[in-house]
């Protein structure tokens, strides 16, 4: 009789106990029985329509859903669903689904119990998940259903960890279905997209074979996987300390690549290197990274503040926001006999109104024509003289303006359209943007609907940037001001400001004096320099200031001069804003933040003593 293999003694030992005991034998798993294969796994891809882009406010206007196993279709499920409101216009263009169409469909509540009956088991797969599951998710909860505890798969987070710029410039579906080959197209239907992801999931599938991932686990698991040379170098946060700070990461030749802040500095400079961190910048600026290093401060608002004033100064290549303060642009109205606007970089005391900042040159664009919308301001950009007379250009013609330039307005009465608008920088708006506002409502009632859309952002533009002078305007005329906040461990959290400027913080402890620990502060703060009346640090640093000062909890210890805000100012002009700002984000329900780009991270360099640097590589970032 041929003789069995040997068994290692431990394993044939347990096994003659338990069959000695009467209980179940058991033997040695493969490594291939760890995991449950892919060919195995009952998939149900789901694609909704919807009313809009939020769960909170917009209702699922159509579910489609295929059910799939080893690349072999299993079942489809599709219905209408009666959203219990009007699809807006637009959503029916873009989906082809009217409020018509949906009036004899079943209300949602009747079709999520046969939705789930379907896909009972499976594992969901959506494109872009959280916006179909959050819906999903919703629509149960809304109607007392509890939702199963079942895996997903995000295809637009899978795309980007196994596509290259090179092969795809983006992961939206669209892009995707026609390089997979999809055999359907998706065109904003539920069913329709269901089908064009399940080809382009097929495809992705494709690419797991060579990565080794075989099984539900390491696919589920892929997108959490972190890149070996990213895990080398979790030594880098050993030595960061807890509690609020600014960090910095700097790069091989010790230049700085990344400045942030955090209530917890350890916490926030290891999350670096784990798996949550997959921002394909900050994934190549983490493989540059040879060092951090970490200012330790006593609240949140100096944190913000240093983090401000450090990109200012080194103007790292990874941060995005606030490198570049001094590119801020302004409308000036000139101090002349017959002033006019310019936008300009610099604001220079004396030298007229300023009105701004502005991020970017299309916003200060935007606020010049508005305010010549409302006002006959000049255009013409030379400086006109009182003596020498000109001839009338075709905006005097038109009725746009005065004609100074030809004696046809003294300088007196051009005094008073630019008394306007200084009046409303200075205090009250209402004189300036009444004939603007009373414009939008004639071509809103003429159902001139796009001009009325572009003459309401400009306005918009000019009420936050009338609205951003006063703020700064009126923290800017206070010499000191002495600010507190609750801290969560007891005691207090302390600001020294100066003319909008922060010179000093700290914290008094639970039990401490406050006095005292303010005379301290007293002592180290810095005095800025420049002109009074004007601000002493950027329009950035000054908004940070603001908003901690307008927290809830925030406390006035004490102040020098005056603190107030012009009346009447902009505040009547809070809720044209909000509607402004809610008919931008209903412009775009769809649209989703988050970057569905491919990602890459650079080749890792380490200079030598002798070598020079070389710009970073990109390549696709393979898995751990």
């Amino acid at each position: 009789m041929p003789s069995s293999p040997a068994r290692p003694a431990g394993i044939a030992a347990g096994t003659v106990a338990r069959a000695a005991a009467g209980l179940p034998r058991y033997e040695q798993a493969t490594i291939e029985e760890l995991g449950t294969p892919l060919a195995e796994v009952t998939f149900v891809v789901v694609d909704l329509e919807t009313t809009g882009g939020s769960p909170k406010d917009n209702a699922i206007t159509e579910i489609g859903a295929v059910k799939v196993r080893g690349g072999a279709v299993l079942g489809e499920f599709q219905t209408l669903v009666d959203p219990g409101r009007e699809i807006p216009p637009y959503i029916s263009v873009l989906t082809g689904i009217t409020t018509t169409m949906v009036t004899a469909a079943p209300r949602i509540g009747a079709v999520l119990p046969a939705f789930l009956e379907f896909a009972r088991g499976a594992v969901l797969v959506a494109h872009n998940a959280p916006f179909d599951l959050g819906f999903l998710k919703a629509a149960c909860a809304e109607n007392g259903i509890a939702w199963p505890a079942a895996a997903s798969v995000d295809t637009a987070v899978l795309a980007r960890r196994l596509l290259t710029r090179d092969e795809v410039p983006n992961c939206k579906l669209a892009t995707l279905a026609p390089y997979f080959r999809a055999a359907s197209e998706p065109c904003h239907r539920a069913l329709a997209d269901a089908r064009a992801t399940v080809d382009v999931l097929h495809g992705l599938f494709e690419r797991l074979g060579p990565l080794g991932v075989s099984t539900l686990e390491e696919l589920t698991g892929l997108t959490r996987q972190v890149d070996p040379d990213r895990l080398r170098k979790r030594h880098l946060a050993d030595g960061v300390p807890s509690g609020p700070g600014v960090y910095l990461f700097r790069g091989p030749r010790d230049e700085p690549l990344y400045v942030g802040t955090s209530s917890d500095l350890r916490s926030r400079v290891r999350s670096y290197f784990g798996a949550g961190e997959q921002r394909s910048r900050i994934t190549e600026m983490v493989a540059l990274a040879q060092r951090v290093d970490t200012i330790s401060c006593a609240h949140d608002l100096e944190a913000a503040v240093r983090e401000l004033r450090l990109i200012a100064e080194h103007k790292p290549r990874y941060n995005r926001r606030s490198r570049f303060p001094e590119r801020a642009l302004w409308v000036r109205l000139t101090e002349e006999p017959f002033p006019r606007l310019s936008v300009v970089r610099r604001v220079r005391p004396g030298a007229g109104v300023f009105l701004g900042p502005f991020p970017d040159r299309r916003a200060a664009d935007a606020a010049v024509a508005a305010i010549h919308e409302s006002l006959p301001l000049r255009q013409c950009t030379g400086r006109l003289s009182v003596r020498v007379l000109g001839t009338a250009c075709a905006l005097a013609g038109m009725g746009r303006c005065g004609a100074p330039c030809t004696g046809a307005q003294s300088v007196d009465e051009y005094a008073g359209i630019a008394d306007v608008l200084r009046a409303a920088v200075a205090s009250d708006p209402r004189a300036l943007l009444a004939p603007l506002l009373s414009r939008v409502d004639r071509l809103a009632a003429d159902e001139r609907y796009e001009d009325a859309a572009v003459l309401r952002d400009r306005v918009a533009v000019l009420v936050r940037a009338v609205r951003r002078r006063q703020r700064l305007e009126s923290l800017a005329a206070v010499p000191e001001l002495v600010l507190a906040r609750p801290a969560f461990e007891g005691g207090w959290q302390l600001s020294v400001v100066r003319r909008g400027r922060l010179v000093a913080a700290g914290c008094a402890e639970r039990g401490a004096s406050v006095r005292a620990t303010l005379e301290g502060l007293f002592a180290t703060a810095e005095t800025p320099l420049g002109p009074e009346d004007e601000l002493a640090a950027s329009v950035d640093e000054t908004e940070l200031v603001l908003r901690w000062m307008e927290k809830p909890g925030t406390r006035l210890v004490q102040v020098s001069g005056t603190l107030a805000c012009p009346a009447p100012g902009t505040g009547g002009f809070s809720d044209f804003l909000d509607r402004v700002e809610a008919g931008r984000h209903e412009r775009d329900p769809f649209a989703d933040g988050r970057a569905l780009g491919t990602r890459a991270r650079p080749e890792r360099i380490t200079p030598g003593p002798h070598s020079t640097s070389r710009p970073p590589v990109a390549r696709l970032a393979s898995p751990a």
